[in-house]
């Protein structure tokens, strides 16, 4: 049943932990949105510039390769399948509902991933709509 459990989840999960313990400690909301970003380690590169990570892009990063692994997911046509669109939808509203109500969610960082929920919502339905439609297809031709 784990299998259900939208991917996306985790980095909403992380972006929140950040978040809530820039806001819960003495720094208030300026400082979850500096640990966001602020660089956690640099990479020197041929040119002789530094490209400088940050915990937003990490989380970035994170969210676009479980996005590709949701994606995968979607296309199975296992009965989870429904279940996890379904919490996937959840999530969605979820996160939308953050990023327009709670302040240390209006964010660049929070609405990309939030974009990415939504793609995962909408491939999910997407592929579901196109395997039923193949299947009704097939089966009205035999």
């Amino acid at each position: 049943m784990l299998i259900a459990i939208p991917l996306l989840f985790i980095p909403v999960v992380i972006y929140a932990i950040v978040i809530g313990f820039g806001v819960l400690g003495s720094g208030g909301l300026a400082a979850a949105q500096q640990a966001l970003s602020e660089p956690l380690f640099s990479i020197p590169m041929v040119s002789g510039s530094a490209w400088n990570v940050g915990t937003g892009d990490l989380i970035l990063f994170l969210s676009l390769i479980l996005l590709f692994f949701e994606l995968l997911k979607s296309t199975s046509s296992q009965k989870v399948a429904i279940v996890n669109h379904a919490l996937s939808m959840i999530l969605f509203v979820f996160c939308l509902v953050a990023f327009l109500l709670f302040k240390g969610f209006a964010t660049s960082t929070f609405f990309l991933i939030l974009t990415m929920v939504m793609l995962d919502v909408l491939a999910g339905f997407i592929v579901t709509i196109i395997s039923a439609r193949k299947d009704l297809d097939f089966a009205s031709g035999a």
